[in-house]
């Protein structure tokens, strides 16, 4: 059982973000995260916001131990080329402490601002099961040559390699036809998100990636599973939360907080071994 926390880099300054991370990683949080969006989130989506990858160099300096990654990348911003590349370049900032989180979902209230064409979701699916292999093979292979729909590349090198031998991908979709069978066949993991205290539809949804692990001859133990919920009120409730997350069979919980959660890290970081107790004393975790 892993148990994260989100620092969506928007409201603050970078000094407060800084002293966030520090508490984040000094506290025993096995991860922290950031977003990408290119303007806030939320009812008022106005006001400061830091870009996803640039900020996430920065928590690779600022910390020591935490794992670090996004919740999750955009795959319309970035050409995949460049992802890779930049993933590798934070992954040796960090010391070999990057999870990769990808998603094939924008923003409809930036992205025609910036002139990304609009995509279907079968489109967007399709660039999100290229790009995943795109990376996998700029992260392994000396050269990388690919002709997909949506991509092209024609003897890419990319050198440095990540640090760590095989980079953590993580992948977001809920589409159940095909979204799903994309995960079950290139990510590490599962992430997915709610603003319940409880699994709810996702207990559902994870005996639909079950069988697309299975039909394309993945051990659906090999995968692990990661869900964003925001923090509960009270110890107790969120005690409660883990322990319904773990039992649906969920390894790696993020805990979001409601306002940037300057002020609840501390307090909720000293109940990190009992959340940790209550997780993996489910007959459904794995820990």
């Amino acid at each position: 059982m892993r148990i994260g926390w989100k620092a969506s880099q928007q409201h603050f300054t970078i000094d407060e973000y800084r002293r966030l991370w520090r508490l984040v990683d000094e506290a025993g949080f096995d991860s922290c995260w950031v977003f990408d969006h290119l303007k806030p989130m939320g009812r008022d989506r106005s006001g400061d916001i830091f870009e996803a990858w640039t900020i996430l160099a920065a928590m690779a300096e600022t910390t020591t131990r935490v794992r670090l990654g996004t919740l999750v990348t955009g795959n319309l911003y970035r050409h995949p080329a460049l992802l890779a590349k930049m993933a590798a370049t934070v992954d040796h900032v960090s010391g070999g402490r990057l999870d990769v989180g990808l998603g094939a979902g924008g923003d409809p209230g930036v992205d025609p601002a910036i002139g990304l064409p609009e995509a279907s979701p079968g489109e967007r699916v399709q660039r999100l099961d290229e790009a995943a292999r795109i990376l996998r093979m700029l992260w392994t292979r000396p050269e990388t040559t690919f002709s997909g729909e949506h991509f092209r590349l024609d003897g890419v090198p990319s050198e440095p390699k990540p640090v760590q031998a095989r980079l953590p991908l993580w992948l977001a979709s809920n589409g159940e036809r095909r979204g799903m069978r994309v995960v079950a066949e290139h990510a590490d993991g599962w992430l997915t998100a709610t603003f319940e205290t409880a699994p709810g539809d996702l207990s559902r949804l994870m005996a639909v990636l079950d069988g697309h692990c299975e039909a394309v001859g993945r051990d659906p133990g090999s995968l692990r599973r990661g869900v964003q919920f925001p923090v509960p009120e009270t110890g107790d409730e969120i005690l409660h939360a883990v322990e319904a997350f773990a039992a649906a069979g969920f390894t790696d919980l993020v805990l979001m907080p409601r306002g940037g959660g300057l002020g609840r890290v501390a307090d909720v970081g000293e109940l990190l071994p009992r959340m940790r107790e209550v997780g993996c004393g489910t007959a459904s975790a794995t820990c």
